[in-house]
């Protein structure tokens, strides 16, 4: 008999980057490099676990702007040229390495890899991976979970609580188009809970979420068990709260796994490594360097000296480091069970980039984990959230307490100085939807696509990413111009709506540039 449980959680997003009007955008690349590095390596894991009769539970948000980038034929099409340039790339340097022996064995490796990538992604699943992730949820063997509808930060959107209601409602209705049914879960955006947002979430008909840890331990009144067990908000609906000594073996990079001196480094890639004219034809179309993800080099230590990577004994590693984090939460709920005389809910959150994209062992860590954890004891059972709540169904109520995960956990990461300029705006533009859908219910024809279209810019400029970007200073150009853009086509939506003068043209352009939500209702803001 089980003496706790164990959830792991999975946040897969990217944000709506997708630009028609080019024949080559870079940031496409982002979704490119996490389907081939994170995406199927992941199915490949889960198809090994069903193939080999292993029983698992995983849960897995999937955004509802990353779905619609997996179903989007353009980038599908994009994706399948993406693939072709790196396998034309690696099978030249199956050539170039071939007196180095060691160098040659791994380009071997990433050949095969972007060879069973294309396989996986355009003959086994038809392109559309979200068919993919449905076959194992529908085996009931992965829990997925829908986000904000477009990752929108929802406690800096707490000013107008119709623009926090339609984050939820345009995701659940997503969800239900290409998964079947209303999501159960969903993964509040950076884990930013507000106070009362649950009453949403219980419209939608979610059963749970997912705050951190702090979120829990100062919720009122105070929880009895800690993080380790689930509480109901008083709307009925769950809140899970983030395990942080499990979150901290494996995010990160000084104390945690990924930064084992035996695993792939990151930063050294054949892109910047490689001699200009021979890597020219494979970088970015305006000529400068960038990583294609072929990469030579392990950690090997603080040190520029890099020594060849051996995927072999990395392997080992990842296979050790599983049973390492097996044992410690065997230990954990061992000794949680024995103190709260209850048993604990380890809840494991972590970015599905991590495992693949950061890390490149990781997807065999987790294949690793999931298959000892199923075979090599019997302390912990692993569940998903909803079966938790099957098997438990008394919890305590309390009101979680405001928070974010990220610095200091309090939305600083997405409110400093870097990035506050852009609230005015779009409390501005959500003030303004609001009025548009309260005062034109029955809108027509042009009129309704233009509203529809502002809805759909408006989602596209409260993306938490864009925040983010600016906040780390990692492509801030890009991230204020995707805010001012998003901004700039509402604004005109707005005044033309108002003017009763759409401009036909220039609306058929922006839809055909933001044209995910196809079904949306722009009455979702009443």
């Amino acid at each position: 008999m089980e003496k706790g449980y164990f959830s792991l959680v999975l946040h897969a997003h990217l944000p709506y980057v997708r630009h028609p009007e080019f024949e080559h955008f870079l940031e496409e690349d982002w979704f490119y490099e996490a389907i081939t590095e994170t995406y199927i390596p992941l199915i490949n894991v889960f198809d090994g676990m069903v193939n080999d009769n292993i029983d698992f539970r995983v849960t897995m948000s999937l955004t509802p702007t990353l779905i619609s980038m997996f179903t989007d034929p353009l980038l599908q099409n994009r994706y399948l040229r993406h693939l072709s340039k790196l396998i034309e790339l690696s099978a030249k340097e199956v050539e170039r390495t071939m007196w180095q022996p060691e160098f040659n064995t791994l380009a071997l490796m990433y050949k095969n890899n972007f060879l069973n990538a294309r396989y996986v992604f355009e003959e086994k699943y038809g392109k559309n991976l979200v068919a993919a992730f449905k076959k194992f949820q529908d085996m009931g063997k992965l829990e997925i979970i829908t986000c904000g509808a477009t990752h929108g930060f929802l406690p800096m959107s707490d000013i107008h609580p119709q623009a926090v209601r339609a984050q939820i409602q345009v995701a659940a209705a997503h969800y239900e188009k290409h998964l079947g049914r209303r999501p159960r879960g969903i993964w509040l955006p950076e884990c930013g809970y507000h106070p009362g947002h649950d009453a949403y979430l219980k419209e939608a008909g979610i059963k749970f979420f997912f705050t951190d840890a702090h979120g829990i331990l100062h919720g009122s009144p105070r929880p009895r068990y800690g993080v380790f067990a689930p509480a109901y908000c008083p709307s009925g609906v769950a809140a899970f709260a983030r395990d942080l000594e499990s979150s901290k073996q494996v995010w990160s990079a000084e104390e945690g796994y990924p930064g084992d001196y035996d695993y792939r480094e990151f930063y050294r890639d054949v892109g910047y490594d490689l001699e200009y004219d021979y890597i020219r034809p494979y970088i970015n179309s305006d000529g400068k360097r960038k990583n294609v993800g072929i990469k030579y080099y392990r950690i090997t230590g603080r040190t520029d000296r890099k020594d060849a990577y051996n995927p072999y004994r990395a392997l080992e590693k990842a296979a050790s480091h599983a049973g390492n984090f097996m044992f410690n939460r065997e230990k954990q709920v061992e000794f949680l069970c024995d103190y709260l005389k209850h048993k604990p809910l380890i809840i494991s959150p972590y970015d599905a980039e991590l495992f693949g994209h950061w890390w490149y062992e990781g997807p065999q860590f987790i294949n690793f984990l999931l298959r000892k954890l199923a075979c090599d004891q019997k302390t912990i059972k692993m569940v998903t959230p909803s079966e938790y709540l099957e098997l438990n169904p008394k919890n305590q109520v309390l009101t979680p307490s405001m928070s974010s995960w990220g610095y200091k956990g309090y939305s600083e990461v997405w409110l400093e100085g870097s990035n506050d300029w852009i609230y005015r705006h779009l409390h501005q533009a959500m003030e303004r939807m609001i009025e548009l859908a309260r005062t034109r219910p029955n809108a027509i024809g042009l009129e309704k696509r233009a509203l529809n279209q502002a809805a759909r810019e408006l989602l596209l400029a409260q993306s938490s990413d864009w925040a983010f970007i600016m906040k780390t200073g990692t492509m801030v150009e890009y991230a204020v111009k995707r805010t001012r853009d998003h901004i700039a086509r509402f604004t005109k939506l707005y005044e033309d709506v108002k003017r009763n003068a759409v401009d036909e043209g220039w609306l058929n352009d922006v839809e055909w540039k933001d044209n995910l939500f196809p079904e949306i209702d722009y009455r979702v803001y009443t």
